[in-house]
């Protein structure tokens, strides 16, 4: 069993019309907070980021924001965290947003989401960690990227064992379910930008 003590979410700054998609977001902030789970997230305060971290603050929930300055013009910066830490650049938000976090949940999102996502995951493909990661679907919106992922296993250029690091749930407790039940973290040994 993983000890969860800190997770970092990926998730979408846009709002989607569907209110499933806010509610899954409100109801895992919700459910992170009174675990006493630290919330890392982009920093954001619109879209299903907001969602998030409003609910994980109303719920008396830590939450760690991480921006990169730059960004300030296209996302707007929640003001009520915990914390928030500016950043220079992407990658060094990536970066720290993975290093404050045991694991890692993907709500709906983007491009953003998904280069998040994929980045986390190629680490653990690489063993630079092992920090589980799942898949928290709305409507089945993670089906066609599933699909593409058992695509390249039949294709040969996923081994099995890799496409298995990215776990799939339905509810917000499954996900977290999902994620105390993945294999135990080995000794990480977290590459640092400069080493990229």
């Amino acid at each position: 069993m993983v000890a969860i003590t800190s997770l970092c979410v990926f998730c979408g700054s846009s709002t989607p019309e569907d209110p499933r998609y806010r509610e899954t977001a409100r109801a895992l902030g919700t459910l992170v907070a009174t675990r006493g789970i630290g919330l890392v997230y982009g920093g954001g305060r619109t879209g299903l980021m907001g969602e998030l971290a409003d609910a994980a603050l109303l719920a008396g929930g830590r939450v760690t924001g991480v921006i990169p300055t730059g960004l300030f013009s296209r996302e707007i910066p929640h003001t009520g965290l915990t914390q928030m830490h500016e950043v220079g650049t992407m990658h060094a938000r990536k970066q720290l947003m993975y290093d404050l976090a045991d694991g890692f949940i993907a709500l709906p999102g983007g491009l953003g989401t998904l280069d998040e996502l994929a980045e986390v995951t190629t680490w653990s493909q690489l063993g630079l960690h092992a920090k589980p990661v799942v898949l928290l679907d709305v409507d089945g919106f993670w089906d066609p990227l599933a699909a593409q992922l058992d695509r390249m296993v039949g294709a040969g250029l996923l081994k099995p064992a890799n496409r298995a690091l990215i776990q799939r749930a339905a509810s917000p407790e499954d996900a977290m379910s999902a994620l105390a039940a993945a294999r135990p973290a080995h000794q990480e040994k977290w590459i640092t930008p400069g080493d990229r």
